[in-house]
């Protein structure tokens, strides 16, 4: 794997990719003029906050100036910045070109990494960086003779840096005067680290000494004594649902994750120190939810509902708003527009962040008769009170992206997607750095970056047993963040986020990984992930939350989940009617993680995924049930008042034994070898395919490695199936987003559809194959069905796509349903777009060869669909682009 330091070009870039001079890390980031000076000190640091950062919206200006081809002169430059941000001493943002392979994410799973030896890489030091010559300019992009004579000058000063950082965008701002950078610190650290420094948050795979630097720079900033970019409101207040927005705004100015957390940590503080009792609803709405994810509450209202409330709600037509849609493609600014047009007879009420959630879960829950009527009734209300400082005034929303509007942040929450690049993992960290900082603060005391250390810590682990806002976010404004642990323990009734494997494309590299450490293989049964949970009636303890009317038995109270923490209590009745017969008397509570099965009575056999899929998947009654379903228990986490999952595999795995009785063609565990030689290994691969089964899960038994990481895709489990052995390594998950009419045969139904894999770090949507193979004509009618409920007028603005006529498909969907595409071959196409900024690939991305429909993917959700990193790094470890170090051939073709 490239080190670090080989990765970080994109975020110092311009489009004709010239080298910068890179900024120590007490700089303020500037616009160069057109000919490139040595930076020299303008005064002390003491009154650098009184100097202009010019560069927050660079990398808007470099997306326009890449889209048009050249190099242009930018219109005017931020007169100001927020001082706060300033003490940060943030680098220039990145550049989207997309022409270097980007650092690590830390807003991504590790999933998309393959899996590594024992022996850990340590940072690489600056020295160790190997300097290459600049990459020279492409023909087709010619440079203003300004430019030209500026690269001239600069050339000097080239060869100081790696080849992967590029200069900031060239862009002079009329009218004004360039600024100096103030005097670096003599204590810089080397330049390597600093530039992972930049782009770490708190990852747990970075080194210490880069978390630590990382969290200097959020310290210094929680530290400032600048002014919070939304005026106090009185203490004890409602916090004004426009002082989030002010947040959501600046977040969507920045691609820079440092200065993300920075926002969100300022404002959490703010909440804290003026109503505390509001950050519960505060950081819900900041990831995009109204509750916990088992509660089934959720948004996503239709573009209808939407586009009808706005219309109603502004008295604009809706040809009018249809229209606007049509140009601008975003509905939140379709909304900010027409709410700026709007005439208002009196000033409404100001919305607030606890009324903008109890509107917004009101209108999710409603259910019935006339429900759509009464939805956009909730709706207009609460776009009718939103801009209320602004109702009537002109909104520009070609500048800043529709800055802080109120109506454009609901309607976004409203479909379910906000596109500020703000990962729930970012929220986390800011949530325990602002809590860490506001109790410390109280006391007459400056956290450390050790404290801020132990909080980010402790939420994380919390959160990830425990994963409910609800009880933690009271639970630590009454404890205090270094009680949460005492307080907030894994509890039956609150599903956790399972722990997830890595694929592998060998043994050998199974063997490797696990050298001299003892491991298991279990067999990797084809179902449907599931999470049962049981409390006894004698049990010194309640379910955490309502068990359904199917779970309520003699013995006790249970539920079963999915790995999504969804309620499976209406799939499953079957399975929790039968549950107390498998549990032993000794066994008063606990939380098991399975596979639920579909099992064939008859042949005493497992029967394949798509026979699962066929039972209902709501209101299942036990008589009604023909597909019958075999429960295959790998895990156990949680046993009689005591969380397991910090206890080594081979404990969980003896109390799993000892707490359960297998009943034949209902309940069992999971078969499994203790063996590392390379033929028993594949002995046991090769029954399991035989048992109708995926292949085998490889887990650690012993030590501290062996524990269960609740929502992470782990380095020691590994998973190998069949299909591994030959071809790319892994199965895709994709989100389906388009279709094309069927022919022939398939007239009535649609003949082959868009496929497309999900960007994390852009939230975007990005095209990889049209498949139209695999499918029976009966699957095609269901889809067909299923589809056709979802078609949508035009793309959303988060689908990354081909914009060529004949690369369109017919109709367009919500991105809804993800379904398990098998292929032969990764290769490059102009047609699609995916991973198109992770290689370099003139700008053609990745697409699959041959894919092949395998099954829907109920358990899974768009978002978490097969990453367009993953994606990337299975096209680079093929043998035929491993070998030739170049691109495989494009053989798209028609269907």
């Amino acid at each position: 794997m490239a080190p670090k330091q080989a990765t970080l070009g994109k975020f110092f870039g311009k489009p004709n990719g010239t080298a910068s001079k890179q900024q120590s890390k007490l700089a303020f980031s500037t616009k160069p003029k057109s000919e490139a000076k040595a930076t020299e000190p303008k005064q002390e640091l003491d009154s650098a906050a009184e100097q202009v950062d010019t560069d927050p919206d660079s990398a808007a200006e470099e997306t326009e100036i890449k889209h048009n081809g050249k190099v242009e002169v930018s219109k005017g430059v931020k007169k100001e910045v927020d001082d706060a941000l300033e003490a940060m001493q943030i680098d220039s943002p990145s550049s989207e070109t997309g022409k270097k392979r980007p650092a690590k994410e830390e807003e991504e799973d590790s999933e998309d990494e393959p899996p590594l030896k024992r022996q850990r890489r340590k940072p690489t030091k600056s020295s160790e960086v190997v300097k290459k010559p600049k990459a020279a300019p492409k023909k087709s992009e010619k440079l203003p003779d300004k430019q030209k004579k500026a690269a001239t000058k600069a050339k000097a000063v080239e060869s100081e840096y790696d080849s992967n950082e590029c200069a900031p965008p060239a862009t002079i701002a009329k009218g004004k005067k360039e600024k100096k950078s103030p005097t670096p610190m003599a204590n810089d650290k080397d330049d390597g680290s600093k530039e992972e420094q930049e782009e770490v948050l708190s990852s747990d795979e970075e080194p210490e000494e880069i978390k630590k630097a990382a969290r200097e720079k959020v310290q210094a900033t929680l530290k400032s004594t600048a002014k919070d970019p939304y005026p106090d409101w009185k203490a004890g207040d409602p916090v004004p649902y426009a002082a989030l927005c002010t947040t959501f705004s600046k977040i969507e100015m920045t691609t820079k994750r440092l200065e993300i957390l920075a926002h969100c940590s300022l404002f959490l503080r703010q909440v804290l120190r003026l109503t505390p009792s509001d950050l519960l609803p505060t950081t819900l709405l900041m990831i995009n939810k109204l509750a916990a994810d088992y509660t089934g509450v959720e948004l996503g209202i239709g573009e209808s509902l939407i586009k009808k409330a706005i219309s109603e709600s502004t008295g604009r037509s809706s040809q009018h708003i249809n229209s606007d849609h049509n140009e601008i493609g975003d509905l939140g600014l379709v909304a900010a527009k027409s709410r700026s047009k709007q005439p208002t007879m009196f000033k409404p009420k100001p919305l607030t962040v606890q009324g903008v959630h109890k509107g917004l879960l009101a209108i999710a829950t409603i259910e019935g008769q006339g429900a759509q009527g009464r939805k956009v009734d909730g709706i207009k209300k609460l776009l009718s009170a939103a801009d209320a400082h602004n109702a009537g005034k002109h909104v520009d929303i070609d500048k800043d992206k529709g800055g802080p509007s109120e109506s454009k942040f609901i309607v976004r929450t409203l479909e379910g997607k906000l596109r500020l690049g703000l990962a729930e993992r970012t929220v986390v960290v800011a949530l325990a750095q602002a809590v860490i900082f506001h109790e410390m603060s109280q006391k007459g005391k400056t956290p450390s970056t050790a404290d801020l250390a132990t909080g980010e810590s402790t939420l994380k682990t919390v959160y990830s047993e425990l994963p409910s806002y609800e009880v933690i976010i009271p639970s630590m404004l009454e404890h205090g963040m270094l009680n949460l642990r005492e307080n907030c323990r894994l509890q039956p009734g609150v599903p956790l986020k399972p722990m997830l494997a890595k694929p592998t494309k060998s043994i050998t590299e199974v063997l490797d990984r696990f050298e001299g450490k003892d491991f298991t293989c279990e067999y990797k049964y084809d179902g449907e992930r599931a999470q049962i949970h049981f409390v006894a009636h004698d049990a010194d303890m309640e379910m955490a939350t309502a068990a359904p009317s199917a779970g309520k038995s003699d013995r006790g109270v249970s539920n079963i989940f999915s790995r999504n923490s969804e309620d499976l209590s209406k799939k499953y009745p079957d399975i929790l009617a039968k549950l107390p017969t498998w549990v032993k008397e000794g066994t008063k509570s606990f939380v098991l993680d399975c596979e639920t099965v579909a099992w064939d009575m008859v042949e005493k056999k497992v029967l394949p995924f798509q026979q699962l899929m066929t039972r209902k998947r709501k209101d299942v009654k036990v008589e009604d049930v023909k597909v019958k379903v075999c429960v295959f228990a790998f895990d156990i986490l949680y046993l009689n008042g005591e969380a397991l999952v910090n206890k080594s595999f081979r404990e969980r795995r003896d109390h799993l034994q000892d707490a359960f009785i297998p009943a034949e063609g209902e309940f069992a565990l999971a078969k499994y070898g203790n063996t590392n030689e390379l033929e028993e290994i594949q002995i046991l691969l090769e029954d399991s395919v035989k048992a109708s089964c995926e292949g085998l899960m490889v887990k650690m038994l012993d030590g501290p490695e062996s524990s269960y990481e609740p929502s992470k895709r782990s380095q020691n489990w590994l998973k190998v199936k069949k299909d591994y052995l030959a071809g790319v390594g892994d199965s895709l998950d994709l989100v389906v987003l388009g279709a094309y009419y069927g022919k022939g045969k398939r007239t009535s139904w649609y003949g082959a559809f868009l496929l497309a894999c999900y960007n994390p770090k852009t939230q975007n949507y990005e095209s990889v194959c049209n498949i139209g193979t695999g499918f029976s004509e009966a699957v095609l009618e269901t889809l067909h069905q299923q589809l056709s409920e979802i078609v949508i007028d035009r793309p959303k603005p988060f689908y990354t796509h081909s914009v060529g006529n004949k690369d369109q498909p017919d109709v367009w969907f919500e991105p809804r349903y993800v379904w398990e595409v098998k292929t032969a071959d990764l290769t490059l196409s102009p047609r699609y777009r995916a991973a198109a900024d992770e290689v370099s690939s003139g700008g053609k991305g990745i697409s699959l060869r041959f894919p092949r429909f395998i099954k829907e993917r109920d358990d899974k959700k768009p978002d978490q669909a097969s990453t367009s990193k993953m994606i990337a790094e299975m096209y680079q470890r093929q043998e035929s682009v491993s070998k030739t170090k170049g691109p495989s051939v494009d053989d798209d073709f028609e269907y």
